[in-house]
């Protein structure tokens, strides 16, 4: 998809503050964070949501990805939230899959 603003990042085209970059993802700081810590990790592969996703392998290295993320930001040792929205109505608001590491603060329940 040419025009995903996720798959720009994801490839190196468009800037970003890189937490960590592999070579399926890249976890970068939200530009509208929701906590004092809030990584996303986008996979470089592009995929609209996880309705779409077959890759079981990369999908749990993804989530793997989250925990060296939550270590790097110093999160890890309270506690965080990784989160996968799906579609409009689960919150997702640009069609590539990814997830949300949040941390930093404690988080309430239910969340929204």
């Amino acid at each position: 998809m040419t025009d995903c603003i996720f798959c720009k990042i994801a490839k190196g085209e468009s800037k970003a503050d890189v937490v960590i970059r592999t070579p399926d993802a890249v976890a970068i700081r939200d530009v509208n964070p929701q906590a004092p810590d809030h990584v996303l990790i986008i996979p470089v592969k592009h995929v609209d949501s996880l309705n779409d996703w077959t890759d079981v392998e990369l999908l749990g290295a993804l989530m793997m990805l989250a925990k060296e993320v939550a270590r790097k930001v110093m999160i890890d040792h309270g506690g965080y939230r990784v989160v996968l929205n799906v579609g409009n109505h689960g919150g997702q608001t640009v069609p590539h899959l990814h997830l949300h590491v949040l941390g930093g603060r404690r988080m309430k329940w239910p969340p929204g």
